[in-house]
Formats: C-alpha cells, sequence, structure tokens
C-alpha cells in the first residue's frame, strides 16, 4: 500500500480544568479516496520538507510521527514516500529492531510502531520502556478488542465496532518530552500547556479500508515521569495507564461528554488495566483521587522546564561558563539550594560547569564546598580549569596554570600610597593570597562574606611588594565612594598602564591593561579546543560583557549592570530568584 498521510484537526471539546488527561483529536475526513491519496496538503506556517532517508531515522519499523504528523513507510529498512513535498518541519527518529511475526490464515495482523521523539536523550529506561510496550501494546490492543465484542457502552462513539472486518489494525505511540506534547496541545488545541497523554485518532469511516488505522498516542514520558512519583507508580506503570487510556480514546470513549461517559470509560480502564494485569485504575481515577485530595494535577504554561527533568532532554551546549558575584551567589554571597540543584542535573547531563570570575580560586572552591560542589567530582578543584581574578589567572587542563599577569608595580606603588592617605581599604591578590596594609571591618568582610583569603597585613609597602607579583587590586568603599570618588580619579590616574572595572558597586579592581574575563575565558577555550558554538554564559557585570558577547548564548541576569544586559542574547532572573537556576532549565537543554 502507498504510503498515507494523516491531517490532526482541533480537539472536538474543550478540556476539563480539573484534570491534564488524554484528549481526542480528530482528523480530516476527505470527501473520497482520490482526494486523500493524492491532493494532501498541510498548512504553509512551516518550512517545507521533501521526506528523503536521511531525514529520518526510524525507532520501529515505520513512523507516524513528524512534527507536523507526516507519515511515511518503511519496508525492509527502506524509507518510501509517494507523495510530492510535505509541508513539515523535520523531526528525525531512531531505529529500534524490527520485530518480525508469522502470520496465521486469516489472522487479525496487529501493526504497532513504538518512536521515540529526537530530543529525548537515549535513556537506559526509556529505551527499555519502549521495548516492552512493543509487547505491551498489542496485548492492551487485543484486550479491548475483546471488551467491545462482549460488552455494552451507552456513552462510547461507535464508528468503530466489530474489528473482525479488517485484515489488520495499525497504531502508533510516541515518547516524547513536556517541550514536545505542549507544542502539539498549542498547535492543534490552542492550550498552551504540556499534558500526559494526547490521542489523535486516524480512523475514516467512509473509505471502507481494509486496514483499520486507529491512530496516533503521544505520551509526555516526562509527565508521566512526575505522576508515577507522586502515585507510587514506577514508570512503566505509569506510561501503560496513560497508553491505555489514550487507547480507549481512540476506541470512541470521551470522558469529557458527561459524566455518565467520565464513568464509563473509567471502569473501562480499571476493567483493561486488571485484565492485563497491569497496576492501577486508571488515568481517570488517579486524577480525581488527586483532585479529592486536594492536589489537582498542575498545567504547567511556561517553557522553564522542571527540576528533576533534564533527562528528558539534550543538552544544547556542552559547556557553562559561569560568573560568581552577582550570579551564583546571593546577595549574602550564598549559593541556593535551587541554583545547586540545578548544577548538579546539569552536570549529571554531562555538561561541564566552568567558573569565570573576578574572585580568587580559593574563594571558588571554598564558595561551592559549602554545597557540596568542589572536588574531583563537583564544579571547582585544584584540577578543574576555570578563569579567576578577572582573567589574570587561567588554568587549564588537570588544573595546570596556562596564563598569569602581573599588574604594573608603579601603579601598586601609587594605589597604596593612595590607600594610606585616604584610609580606603585596598586589597592585592597574588594568585591565592590576599595582603593589605591595615584591618578594617571591610577587608575582614572580604573573607568573611565572600569567601576570599584572609588578607595578610603587611608592615609597609616596600615588604608588600618585595613579597609578591600582584596581579589586581581592589579597593574597598560604599557604592557612593566608589562612583563619586574613586572611579573617577583612578580611571584617570592609571592612563595606559592598568583598566579599572567594577563587579560590586561598593569595590573597585584595578586590573593590567588590556586584560579581561572575556580574553580569559577566550585563552580557555583555544586551550581546551572549544568552540564558542558549544558554550552558553551566566553573568551579570560589566566585566562579563566580552564573556557574553563571547558565548553561542549569553544570559544576563535581571539584576545586572546595564552594559551586561546590553550585550546579552537573553535577560534572566535575578540573583535573588536563583537565576543560574533558572536559566539552566530555561535554556541549556
Amino acid at each position: 500500500m502507498p504510503p498515507r498521510l494523516s491531517f490532526l484537526h482541533r480537539a472536538l471539546h474543550p478540556a476539563l480544568p480539573a484534570f491534564t488527561m488524554a484528549r481526542a483529536i480528530a482528523r480530516a475526513t476527505p470527501s473520497n479516496i482520490e482526494t486523500y491519496l493524492s491532493d494532501v496538503s498541510m498548512p504553509r506556517s512551516s518550512s517545507q520538507l521533501n521526506p528523503a532517508p536521511s531525514a529520518f531515522r526510524f525507532i520501529s519499523t515505520s513512523s507516524l510521527f513528524d512534527h507536523r504528523f507526516q507519515v511515511a513507510s518503511c519496508k525492509n529498512g527502506r524509507f518510501s514516500s509517494g507523495f510530492g513535498p510535505v509541508f513539515a518541519e523535520k523531526r528525525e527518529y531512531r531505529n529500534l529492531r524490527r520485530r518480525s511475526h508469522k502470520k496465521k490464515e486469516k489472522e487479525l495482523e496487529l501493526d504497532v510502531k513504538i518512536c521515540i521523539e529526537e530530543q529525548l536523550p537515549d535513556d537506559p529506561e526509556i529505551l527499555s520502556i519502549a521495548e516492552m510496550l512493543r509487547l505491551n501494546a498489542p496485548m492492551a490492543m487485543k484486550a479491548a478488542f475483546d471488551s467491545l465484542k462482549y460488552s455494552i457502552y451507552k456513552t462510547r462513539e461507535t464508528s468503530i465496532n466489530d474489528v473482525g472486518n479488517f485484515e489488520n489494525v495499525e497504531l502508533s505511540v510516541l515518547l516524547c518530552n513536556d517541550e514536545f506534547i505542549r507544542v502539539l496541545n498549542k498547535d492543534w488545541r490552542d492550550e498552551d500547556h504540556a499534558t500526559d497523554v494526547l490521542s489523535m485518532s486516524q480512523h475514516i469511516p467512509q473509505l471502507k479500508l481494509p486496514i483499520l488505522m486507529l491512530g496516533d498516542i503521544v505520551i509526555s514520558v516526562e509527565t508521566a515521569a512526575r505522576q508515577a512519583e507522586e502515585r507510587g507508580h514506577t514508570l512503566l506503570d505509569e506510561i501503560r495507564i496513560l497508553m491505555v487510556h489514550g487507547l480507549l480514546h481512540l476506541l470512541g470513549f470521551d470522558h469529557e461528554i458527561s459524566d455518565e461517559a467520565e464513568e464509563e470509560m473509567e471502569k473501562a480502564e480499571e476493567h483493561l488495566l486488571n485484565s492485563l494485569g497491569w497496576k492501577g485504575k486508571g488515568l481517570i481515577h488517579s486524577a480525581s483521587v488527586a483532585e479529592s485530595n486536594g492536589t489537582p494535577q498542575i498545567e504547567y504554561h511556561d517553557d522553564r522546564k522542571k527540576e528533576g527533568s533534564l533527562r528528558f532532554y539534550k543538552p544544547k551546549f556542552s559547556y557553562i561558563f559561569l560568573d560568581m558575584d552577582g550570579t551564583l551567589l546571593n546577595g549574602k554571597s550564598q549559593i541556593t539550594s535551587p541554583n545547586a540543584k540545578a548544577l548538579r542535573e546539569a552536570l549529571s547531563r554531562g555538561v561541564k560547569v566552568v567558573i569565570a570570575t573576578g574572585k580568587a580560586r580559593p574563594a571558588v572552591i571554598s564558595a561551592l564546598k559549602m554545597v557540596d560542589l568542589a572536588g574531583k567530582d563537583g564544579i571547582v578543584s585544584e584540577f578543574s580549569p576555570g578563569v579567576f581574578l578577572q582573567g589574570l589567572n587561567v588554568y587549564g587542563r588537570q588544573g595546570r596554570e596556562i596564563f598569569r599577569r602581573n599588574l604594573d608595580p608603579g601603579v601598586c606603588r601609587e594605589a597604596f600610597l593612595y590607600s594610606l592617605e585616604h584610609k580606603v581599604p585596598l586589597i592585592a591578590f597574588s594568585k591565592d593570597r590576599c595582603l593589605t596594609l591595615f584591618d578594617h571591618p571591610l577587608v575582614d568582610s572580604l573573607h568573611i562574606v565572600y569567601h576570599e583569603p584572609k588578607a595578610e597585613v603587611m608592615p609597609s609597602i616596600e615588604q608588600l611588594l618585595e613579597a609578591v607579583d600582584i596581579q589586581k587590586l581592589i579597593f574597598l568603599d560604599t557604592a557612593e565612594g566608589v562612583a563619586k570618588g574613586l572611579r573617577p580619579y583612578w580611571s584617570e590616574a592609571t592612563g595606559d598602564q592598568a583598566n579599572v572595572v567594577q563587579a560590586q558597586p561598593d569595590m573597585l579592581e584595578i586590573v593590567p591593561s588590556g586584560t579581561s574575563k572575556g580574553s580569559g575565558v577566550r585563552m580557555l577555550l583555544d586551550h581546551l579546543g572549544i568552540s564558542a558554538r558549544e558554550v552558553m554564559a551566566i553573568g551579570d557585570g560589566e566585566n562579563d560583557v566580552e564573556m557574553l558577547e563571547l558565548a553561542s548564548l549569553g544570559v544576563a541576569l535581571s539584576n545586572g549592570s546595564e552594559k551586561a544586559k546590553a550585550v546579552a542574547n537573553v535577560i534572566g532572573a535575578s540573583n535573588e530568584e536563583d537565576g543560574v537556576a533558572d536559566a539552566i532549565y530555561r535554556f541549556a537543554f
């Protein structure tokens, strides 16, 4: 038989607000078979696609699924299409082994396709469930057909009645994530949220074909996983429940049309699950119990992925370059629990997180150690790459120093003379050490609040300059003192010997000219052989501007400087609103 193309129309009935369940979507019914087979078109809101073998990877013998639900045939491993251009967006699928069945004479053939949407990663549990469904789906179909023979239903639509009149029955099941099913809901039902399952009927009674094309069941394994945890099911249990619910919709059940129809479909679900020996009483029952317990299912209208859901998405980037102060750290210089969880989840999905900061490396290790993200299996250690001290210290593979730049000693001398004369605290940074000329509460706060190494008090300028090579200096003052006094003065005084930068309103940093955090990031990318296309960067300050410009996606937090926000691709939540977690869940996968 030549390949077929399916249409989707919008849902015939509005969704009940209390439940996030399967919705039956009717297919278009052509006036005659010639029209159906030769005059097919789809909305031209999508790009044009000519089906070709390279455009698809099948996980089953064939697939009914494309983003706009293109249907094509695959016989003996070869892709074929009997039509001209199809207006669709490309989606790709992966092959599973074809399971050959020996057909008995005149026996009804059940043709089931189990598909995995391309954006789902190669998760072992999902692949195992897909294989199990290849056995379970035909079992559920046979049990449902038997039930139709021996039961009387008052509310079921009966266009599908005696399946014995057909030579074979086709059903396709697609496993996807929330993002994919959310797009389907938006396109076909005008509802911009994810659901657990969608049923799309393909049966056209007027055609009188020897094949019963039941249709498509789309299941979000992401939502299924959340529901399974809430209901004490395994993921396989929950997906079976959703598949049964979707199958009954395709067979004419619709719990939305009346209370009687809901009761009838609920009993049909429980009977079918019980006859198959599967766990649960059905989706309608589960939703009813949740509602009666005061915990109705939530319809997520945001495109932000949920905590724990990244296993259902492929990373868009290999690396996340991340600032510390004002970005990962909140106003109390703490890493919040949601930020820490998001970083762990990103790491577990193979994304590498690299710190790019004005801080010294010991300060970063100290801050991340407090949330168990320092060390060999964390984000930062003495053996991990990173950009520190505004790009003046860069560490590469195995944490080896690949770059260090020192500040001109003359600039350092003048700065310390200014510090003594005006009684403004000044800290010198030298790799993993901090030095100063006198104690001050602001100096203590740099260690206590910002996790920097405790400053060593030196007896004189000469002894301080002789003790270390200085990479950068930081003046500590009020935000007003920095803006009206320190910054105007030192922007002019440093000339072309040094630059002034600000990561915090109450701090002014003096760094060698011609260096920046951005140049340090670029150097590290070259060292690691990383393309900027592989990088997402998150920052907030003017010292993050180059890094945000360099990355494929630059995210400036909403609390950031105007300069940072001006060059960023997107503006994220603030550092007080777990902005790093929000950026990871919204943009990184």
